[in-house]
C-alpha cells in the first residue's frame, strides 16, 4: 500500500494525542474515500446536464431512415 506523508500544525498533532483509540490513518483514507466519491458523482451529474443540454430534439417530420440509408 503505498504511504503519505502530511505535515500538521503542532496544535492539531497534540489534540490527535490526546484522542486515544482513534486509528488516524484509517480515519484520513475513510474521508479521503468520501472526497473523491463525492467528486465522482459531482463529475457524473455535470456529464449528464451537458450532455442533455447539448441533445437535440430532431425537426417535426425528420426521418432518420433516409439520412442512414443515404
Amino acid at each position: 500500500m503505498p504511504m503519505l506523508t502530511i505535515r500538521l500544525d503542532p496544535e492539531t498533532r497534540e489534540a490527535m494525542r490526546r484522542t486515544k483509540g482513534v486509528n488516524w490513518s484509517e480515519a484520513l483514507r475513510q474521508r479521503i474515500r468520501e472526497i473523491a466519491e463525492e467528486h465522482s458523482r459531482e463529475n457524473k451529474v455535470k456529464a449528464l446536464l451537458m450532455s442533455q443540454k447539448l441533445s437535440r430534439k430532431p425537426a417535426k417530420g425528420f426521418d432518420s431512415t433516409t439520412t442512414i440509408r443515404f
